[in-house]
């Protein structure tokens, strides 16, 4: 090999090497993604995770006294689906700068998308 064509193939090599680690610190990010939603009374709190696994409900005292059981259901169903919303905005504004042109966030991210499926190990150039 040529010097020139080493100097290429090594730049390119350390090109793809930066994109994957950043786009891994973004996988790092996003598994610990979270929110948490409260109603507007303060009787309903609910934080779920990244795809929208429920991580805690908190429920006022009050809550009890002042909600049906079917206002209570529907008031932690309404936070739920705030959070889960919430939190699927901010993975989608995490990985958006990651997507390749013309290629959806929907068609790479599903539920059981993992890093590992789309990259190989770190590019070394030849010796």
């Amino acid at each position: 090999m040529t010097d020139a064509f080493e100097a290429e193939v090594s730049a390119l090599a350390g090109e793809i090497n930066q994109q994957v680690a950043r786009v891994r610190e973004a996988f790092g990010e996003l598994s610990a993604l979270e929110h948490t939603a409260r109603s507007a009374d303060g009787m309903v709190s609910v934080t779920v995770g990244r795809h929208g696994q429920l991580r805690g409900v908190e429920l006022n005292p009050r809550a009890y006294r002042n909600l049906s059981p079917t206002q209570l259901a529907d008031a932690i169903m309404q936070q739920a689906n705030a959070a889960t919303a919430a939190v699927s905005e901010q993975s989608r504004q995490l990985l958006d700068p990651l997507m390749p042109d013309g290629l959806p966030y929907e068609d790479l991210f599903g539920e059981r998308a993992t890093l590992d499926a789309f990259f190989p190990g770190p590019v070394e150039p030849a010796p």
